[in-house]
């Protein structure tokens, strides 16, 4: 077997590789975004929804050693293996799952997290087809990933990109992937096979919130393509009223086109959540002894008069913002977020946990998503920039 370095040029759909205690650690947020950030946007950005491991080699045997990270409750069972997708030229042929690692203990009542050491564990997979090929390597979209060890029985090496578009999307955890089945199946990443290009996905789990340093990482990370799906964290964060929100989202806005001033931005909004439509803030999650979630609202409907934000307020204002903007801005697009997923879905398929989409509902809203963004005529359709970063 031939160790090869996990070098940048491997690793897709991260911001910064940071040596760990073991190896490399992937980062959705740069140093200096990750230095203004809370504990929530901290551990979330460290899971690596939408990294993967990309090479072209003849191997037939692929092994990576990593040291993962696992997150629970305390008193509860932990979350289920993360799930590493292996795709071979574009198709998905085999799953798995390691072992050891971390366990991230997290006390509801209080807050405090403690963590527990663990070793690092190997997913292998093997058989694959003697040519030369793509592969891809998911990484789990669940699991703080260190990377230790990249082992092959045949040399690898980078592979390019082939003049694919970098699609770099901002959301929250529906974004991350929160009840995907698998990595390389969240909606963002089906969306993004369906459009032809490479995503770099922030997708923040409860972390969604217009913060400025995230805005800047938008706009300093080069890319063809952005959008932004914003809606539900500003409602069940509860952190901002009606009269902060428009000049918020201006402000997020304004700074990305002061790096970007003519690539394509689509502006989503939230998907159907009937627990917040018209009930504001804060979210509280009642946790089942087996460790299953759901989630409330426990807001007043009554205070959406004195400015506390529901969704549907979020969408108006959404949508107001981007009225204003686009007359002045014709690269950027608006999609409201019921066209992903509205209130037909929601009785034919409702979210399971009152909050995310299962599976399936992933499926629908990638399929939706690139229906409208990847068109001909569409925000990112073939009539845009033909990348890498365009303008």
């Amino acid at each position: 077997m031939i160790t090869t370095d996990l070098a940048p040029d491997l690793v897709r759909g991260v911001i910064e590789l940071v040596p760990g205690e073991h190896g490399l650690v992937p980062h959705r947020l740069p140093a200096r975004a990750r230095a203004q950030g809370d504990g929530q946007i901290l551990m979330a950005e460290a899971q690596p929804s939408g990294v993967r491991v990309v090479v072209r080699t003849r191997a037939t045997v692929l092994e990576l050693d990593t040291l993962r990270t696992r997150v629970g409750y305390v008193g509860l069972p932990l979350r289920p293996d993360g799930v590493y997708d292996l795709h071979v030229d574009g198709e998905l042929v085999a799953q798995g799952a390691t072992s050891g690692g971390k366990e991230l203990r997290l006390d509801p009542t209080t807050g405090v997290a403690r963590t527990e050491p663990g070793p690092a564990g190997t997913v292998r997979f093997a058989g694959l087809p003697d040519r030369d090929k793509l592969v891809e390597l998911w990484l789990p979209h669940t699991e703080i990933t260190e990377l230790v060890a990249l082992r092959t029985d045949a040399p690898v090496s980078p592979a390019p990109c082939g003049g694919r578009r970098v699609w770099l999307h901002h959301g929250s955890s529906i974004s991350h992937g929160s009840n995907a089945a698998s990595p390389s199946t969240t909606w963002p990443a089906l969306a993004a096979a369906a459009g032809g290009v490479e995503l770099v996905n922030l997708g923040f789990g409860g972390s969604a919130l217009l913060d400025p340093f995230v805005a800047r990482t938008l706009r300093d990370t080069p890319a063809d393509l952005i959008s932004i799906k914003v809606g539900i964290n500003l409602v069940n964060a509860d952190l901002l009223r009606r009269r902060a929100l428009g000049p918020a989202l201006h402000g997020f806005l304004d700074t990305i086109r002061e790096g970007r001033p003519t690539t394509p931005v689509l502006l989503v909004s939230a998907i159907l959540c009937p627990i917040h439509e018209d009930t504001p803030g804060p979210g509280a999650v009642d946790l089942a002894d087996d460790g299953t979630m759901t989630f409330r609202a426990t807001g007043d409907p009554a205070d959406v008069a004195t400015g506390r934000l529901t969704l549907r307020v979020v969408r108006d204002e959404i949508a107001r913002v981007a009225a204003a903007r686009i007359p002045d801005d014709p690269h950027l697009h608006h999609l409201d977020g019921l066209a992903l997923y509205g209130e037909a879905d929601a009785a034919a398929r409702p979210l399971p946990d009152r909050l995310h989409p299962d599976p399936a509902t992933h499926r629908l809203i990638a399929q939706r998503f690139a229906a409208h963004a990847f068109a001909p005529g569409g925000p990112f359709g073939p009539s845009g920039p033909s990348g890498p970063f365009g303008p």
